[in-house]
């Protein structure tokens, strides 16, 4: 946990714990810098929706960093959000990337299989919100220079620290990460016959309230305007000198002429 910032692992944004497991459950499944964070938030805040963040990030600097190498940690903090960030209504949501699920699967198999027998249970519909971005470009600067300068959130900026370096190879790399991720997805949802709800990053920004209610009707629940909760406010990381980096590389992917 990072001292003195509000992460929204915090336990006074829990919901009051729930001794019986979930009766709904579904997954976020995107890729870094798509907006997932503030989405996930959006469906927080609804108060019908769980709390679906990150309980599977156990990198270093992730919200359950210091649990990267206990696997008897990591099980008790899995179990301590399903019972915690399910909504009263029974709904337990889980926002992940794939690499998160490849580190479970080489460090703490048995986490994984207990993940996915309550995400995506066999006995009932698997529900699943996948996420993404149009505008790949924007993507794909925003995880490179997150790379980069090791930058993801706007608690980390410093006013002191050079912001990096325009990178042709580091943007290469970036879109070739995202796609990669993209195909996994898409691999898992073929293989365990999956068909998501498919979101854009650019639709829950215009109407946030309209992300919510599809993924209400997705899931088969309904969104009561008096179980509003507060979530953490998100906030938006400086733009820098972002826009340069779109417009160099937009040109580099722009067909040629013959």
């Amino acid at each position: 946990m990072l001292d003195n910032f509000t992460t929204g692992y915090e336990g006074r944004f829990d919901f009051p714990p729930r001794l019986e497991p979930p009766e709904r459950t579904y997954l976020i499944a995107s890729v870094p810098r798509a907006g997932s964070t503030y989405f996930s938030h959006v469906l927080w805040r609804t108060g019908c929706l769980g709390a679906p963040l990150e309980y599977l990030n156990f990198e270093a600097a992730g919200p359950y960093g210091f649990a990267r190498n206990s696997a008897p940690l990591q099980h008790e903090l899995w179990r301590s959000a399903v019972r915690r960030r399910c909504s009263p209504n029974g709904v337990f949501g889980l926002k992940a990337f794939p690499q998160q699920l490849e580190d479970l699967q080489q460090g703490n198999p048995a986490l994984l299989a207990d993940v996915l027998a309550t995400i995506l249970p066999p006995d009932r519909p698997r529900q699943v919100i996948y996420l993404r971005r149009r505008d790949r470009v924007a993507q794909t600067v925003s995880l490179a220079r997150a790379s980069l300068s090791g930058v993801w959130r706007k608690d980390q900026e410093q006013a002191s620290v050079e912001p990096p370096r325009y990178s042709q190879e580091a943007l290469e790399a970036a879109e070739r990460g995202i796609a990669f991720q993209e195909s996994v997805w898409s691999n898992m949802f073929a293989d365990l016959r999956i068909e998501p709800l498919s979101l854009w990053h650019e639709d829950v920004l215009a109407d946030p309230d309209a992300a919510a209610q599809q993924v209400a009707d997705h899931i088969g629940v309904s969104i009561d305007p008096d179980a509003r909760v507060e979530a953490p406010p998100i906030l938006k990381q400086a733009p820098g000198d972002a826009s340069a980096w779109a417009q160099a590389y937009a040109r580099t992917r722009a067909p040629t002429g013959g």
